[in-house]
């Protein structure tokens, strides 16, 4: 942690990944705060895109000569390495950097941070929270990983003391955050990648309340064996969310899970002391956020394609639970694009049980994101396990695979936390 860094004080801030779903909503909290930013990303995206409409500079590939000489501080996200050219340029020219996961926590430090956590439905949370505040006129600032439907960012300028922010736990990216209010919707094995084990995983959730005072409250369901363990013995004040599980069921978005989202963010708002009509008339209004079960639009024949960034057995298990609920006579194509080599084989038996229970499956090749491709891992290996499904090598050839197997009686749900949704896209008729 960089402590001795004053982020208030920093006038020009350039961003390493500054497309990163976290780091742009922060990018647009430093532009709020008066900062001058710029920054780079090697990936144009529609973060990226909503970035440079409000006249952010972003350069598309990293190099040294992208880092202004005037700048204060560099904020990187956790995938950039020390040897990335433009944070060597940084420490050449004796410009302080940290991380983003960093900044985001000496932000928190000033504020009563509601840190919003869990393997699944983290994001979702957030934004039902975040909504719930809003409504009630809370005026909360919100960082969110995703793009919130009403306003189309994935940031929230508030005026209060409140700080509602999803905290990832990958990296133990999280421990840096003092939360007053620390919800976990869930815990399971993920991001094996980092972690050892489900253990491992545990400790880290752990060290975030530890870093809460004895006044803070962790809300959660203690019944959760996984959630049981990391709090047992723990100072902070525990509340349960799962009775109030039976006071949401009108919400709008579809899901069992979804309620217990729900659920969570209801009781986060009972702390801050919204009445419960109140919060419960915005959950029942909230409509979903970008990649959560998001209708994209209808295709040309007719079949209507939703857009999941599920990346987890169990949110592809989710995710079709909600499909079922929702549309209970219609055909459900999954195009699924897996994330990472190290998830698609830690998780590759739950992937393909998961996946048999949709009617079709068309997998894309395994998104490397910050992985080395690894011959003993692919989707083409997954597809002959599955008798529903079939491999593709492109988002073309899946296009021309739908486009003969879909109608009018047909959902498709493009899946996966990589870029996936651009095939959603395409598939919708303009």
């Amino acid at each position: 942690m960089t402590d001795g860094i004053n982020i208030r004080t920093a006038s020009k801030i350039y961003f390493i990944g500054i497309g990163g779903i976290g780091v742009s909503a922060l990018v647009r909290y430093m532009i709020d705060q008066g900062k001058v930013v710029s920054g780079s990303d090697r990936s144009a995206s529609i973060v990226t895109e909503k970035l440079e409409e409000i006249g952010v500079v972003i350069y598309p590939e990293h190099s040294a000569d992208n880092v202004p000489l005037d700048v204060d501080l560099i904020i990187y996200t956790i995938a950039i390495p020390e040897n990335n050219p433009e944070r060597q340029r940084a420490r050449e020219l004796g410009i302080s950097e940290m991380s983003y996961p960093e900044a985001l926590g000496l932000i928190s430090k000033d504020m009563f941070t509601i840190a919003v956590s869990g393997t699944h439905g983290k994001t979702t949370t957030t934004a039902m929270l975040a909504e719930a505040l809003v409504d009630a006129d809370v005026s909360p600032t919100v960082i969110v990983g995703s793009l919130l439907k009403e306003s189309g960012s994935n940031y929230i300028h508030g005026e209060s003391k409140y700080l509602v922010v999803e905290a990832c736990e990958y990296r133990r990216s999280f421990v840096n955050l003092r939360p007053n209010i620390f919800i976990i919707t869930n815990v399971e094995a993920d991001h094996l990648d980092y972690y050892r084990d489900i253990k491992d995983i545990q400790n880290a959730f752990k060290e975030v309340i530890h870093n809460m005072d004895d006044e803070g409250v962790v809300v959660c369901n203690p019944n959760d064996e996984n959630v049981a363990k990391i709090i047992e013995g723990v100072s902070p004040v525990i509340v349960d969310y799962s009775p109030h599980i039976k006071d949401v069921q009108n919400i709008s978005v579809p899901g069992e899970y979804n309620k217990r989202n729900a659920a969570a963010a209801f009781a986060a708002s009972q702390l801050v002391g919204v009445l419960a009509e109140k919060s419960l008339q915005s959950l029942s209004n909230f409509h979903g956020t970008w990649r959560r079960f998001d209708f994209k639009g209808e295709a040309k024949n007719g079949a209507l394609v939703y857009d999941d960034y599920a990346h987890h057995p169990t949110e592809i298990r989710a995710v079709i639970s909600g499909v079922r609920e929702k549309y209970p006579k219609k055909k459900l194509i999954i195009i699924f694009q897996p994330h990472l080599y190290s998830r698609t084989r830690d998780f590759f038996d739950g992937f393909i049980k998961e996946l048999s229970k949709a009617d079709m499956v068309v997998l894309l090749p395994v998104y490397a994101a910050r992985e080395e491709f690894d011959v003993e891992v692919s989707s083409e290996k997954m597809s002959q396990l599955l008798p529903n499904a079939v491999f593709v090598s492109d988002f073309n050839e899946a296009k021309n695979i739908l486009e003969e197997q879909v109608d009018k009686n047909t959902i498709v749900m493009t899946v996966g936390a990589g870029d996936v949704y651009k095939l959603a896209d395409l598939l919708v008729k303009k």
